[in-house]
């Protein structure tokens, strides 16, 4: 039986990250992005990782980040995935000594096949919603049927994710994952225990 991982992203709490592991989800997302309702600091992101138990994948977002930023946090840091959500480069993304993420925000004629041939070394792309101005965590959900069932790369869905929609989207497009931020939260960057609980259950 396929299975579809649950990564929960905007963590910005160690008794979030705790709670999340207890509950079974996959990963947890740190976000080193200034913009971000959700960014963490350093000191924050090592206290939230000390405190995770084994087996919970610990992904670090970065939006357009200068590369020494990266390497930086990555000193301090113990992330086992990179997240890129701005407009990397290949080269850029395939520079560091880490797996990557390469997320797509979906505007209507893009091309995902062509992400997956340019980003060849990604793990997976991440297909989250466009609006102009926001990188990610809009609360949105793009327009499903613009992704390909032949894809080359394993598929993370993001964006507009809630209880009520998340086993629609599954069921429709079978992803490797579901990604979500703002659907499980009862304020920005502070998880909300019932609706994590409601989510995984419709997963």
């Amino acid at each position: 039986m396929l299975r579809t991982r649950v990564k929960i992203c905007g963590i910005t709490r160690p008794q979030d990250a705790i709670f999340i592991a207890n509950i079974g989800v996959d990963a947890i997302g740190l976000v080193f992005y200034a913009n971000s309702p959700r960014a963490v600091e350093i000191d924050q992101a090592q206290i939230i990782i000390q405190q995770l138990p084994p087996f919970v994948t610990t992904v670090g977002l970065f939006v357009n980040a200068e590369a020494n930023f990266v390497r930086h946090v990555l000193t301090k840091v113990p992330l086992d995935v990179l997240q890129f959500h701005g407009e990397e480069t290949p080269d850029y993304c395939n520079s560091f000594t880490k797996p990557y993420i390469k997320a797509v925000r979906m505007r209507p004629n893009t091309d995902i096949k062509q992400y997956a041939n340019n980003y060849i070394q990604t793990q997976a792309l991440l297909l989250d919603s466009y609006v102009k101005g926001t990188k990610g965590g809009t609360g949105i959900t793009f327009d499903w049927q613009q992704v390909p069932t032949d894809i080359s790369k394993p598929i993370i869905i993001a964006g507009g994710l809630t209880v009520d929609n998340v086993a629609q989207a599954i069921t429709k497009l079978q992803p490797y994952a579901v990604d979500i931020s703002g659907g499980v939260e009862s304020a920005k960057g502070i998880k909300d225990a019932g609706k994590i609980t409601a989510f995984m259950q419709e997963v």
